[in-house]
């Protein structure tokens, strides 16, 4: 499925290496890691950035949509950055009207492949360079792909659910399973990266398979009703295996009606406040923080390159499963966040000790380290 995984530190490395050595058609001077203008002369088109939703997760209009824009104005290059809240119709519009008012270079988190995909080829048809951010497009025509390992992600929760129920001495535990939206092939890759744990643990007895189902368009809300059908069909869950921050905290939400919240290990995704919050309060065992500025910088820089006319080089490739394409990559390398290191998401800028530690999270915070 993917070659050369890097750590975050060697994958933006790697990519300011490619940028730095990789020059346009014209001959330019390519961008350097700081996002310096390029050689005098040199041309920059306009930036667009279509977001998926402000719903399934905060990180995007919180965190990627700051990093972003960031980058793209310390390097200055005109961008648009919109959020498409869902709406597929309004995705392909707002597409639309960015290459219309002179986008050089896209960037998508795909809805669905197939509202991705139309997005891209429309976009190659007219000569606008793409990347695929975080989210593959099966299928699309995407000059690069900027995400996180996302089977190691679902790897790293399958893990955690693992490493907390043994922590808890819980013999023959019954585990339900929360998954991702089945359109989006983050998920697909995410479940690969759990039941790869999991399965074996099935398999021999260990563990029970419990409830297994997947979020549409990963609505919190749904999760929320889906979990309680789970819990109906099968009292005595054991372990939840969450697929981000906002399924878990559905979950967790039923779970604290049926009084069981901290006595059921639910796993996450996203290192979001509440996710933290909830980690803190002993309520979710377990979240994978993802560091999404990383993510943001080594996207821009592949923008701003392409805008300046160039072709930088990536250092991985992703196999597309479904046009058997190997897509160019930059992928990064996510971490487990428990009790214990929660602080590192603080440390790391992502999330601040006054977002976090509020209220009776005062003394959680001080518990668990955070400065």
């Amino acid at each position: 499925m993917r070659k050369g995984i890097l750590t975050i530190g060697a994958t933006v490395a790697a990519l300011s290496l490619g940028l730095t050595a990789c020059g346009g058609d014209d001959g330019g001077t390519s961008a350097t890691a700081s996002g310096a203008p390029a050689a005098s002369g040199a041309s920059v088109g306009k930036i667009g950035v279509i977001l998926p939703d402000s719903k399934s997760s905060a990180r995007w209009e919180t965190a990627d949509r700051k990093y972003l824009k960031e980058a793209f104005d310390a390097a200055g290059v005109e961008s648009d950055i919109q959020n498409a809240q869902g709406d597929k119709t309004a995705f392909q519009t707002i597409a639309d009207q960015m290459i219309t008012n002179g986008a050089k270079v896209l960037v998508i988190v795909n809805l669905d492949s197939g509202t991705g995909k139309a997005v891209l080829d429309k976009a190659q048809s007219q000569g606008v360079a793409t990347i695929d951010y975080d989210r593959l497009t099966l299928g699309g025509s995407a000059s690069y792909y900027v995400s996180f390992d996302n089977e190691k992600v679902g790897q790293l929760q399958g893990e955690g659910l693992v490493k907390c129920l043994t922590d808890d001495k819980v013999e023959k535990p019954i585990i339900a399973e929360l998954n991702g939206s089945p359109t989006d092939n983050n998920a697909t890759l995410f479940k690969n990266g759990y039941d790869s744990v999991l399965k074996p643990k099935y398999d021999s007895g260990e563990y029970v398979k419990g409830p297994d189902d997947s979020v549409p368009d990963w609505d919190n809300a749904q999760a929320g009703t889906i979990f309680e059908q789970q819990l109906t069909q099968q009292p005595k869950i054991a372990g939840v295996l969450a697929a981000n921050d906002g399924l878990g905290n559905a979950a967790i939400a039923v779970l604290k009606k049926e009084k069981l919240n901290g006595k059921v290990p639910v796993t996450g995704q996203d290192a979001t406040v509440q996710g933290l919050q909830n980690i803190l309060a002993g309520d979710q065992c377990m979240t994978v923080y993802k560091a999404i500025k990383k993510e943001a910088d080594a996207a821009s820089q592949l923008a701003i390159a392409l805008a300046k006319g160039e072709k930088p080089a990536a250092p991985a490739t992703v196999k597309d499963p479904e046009s058997n394409r190997d897509v160019p990559s930059v992928l990064l390398d996510p971490q487990a966040i428990y009790f214990d290191n929660v602080k590192d998401v603080v440390t790391d800028g992502y999330v601040t000790k006054d977002e976090l530690c509020t209220g009776d999270f005062a003394a959680k915070c001080t518990e668990a380290g955070v400065s």
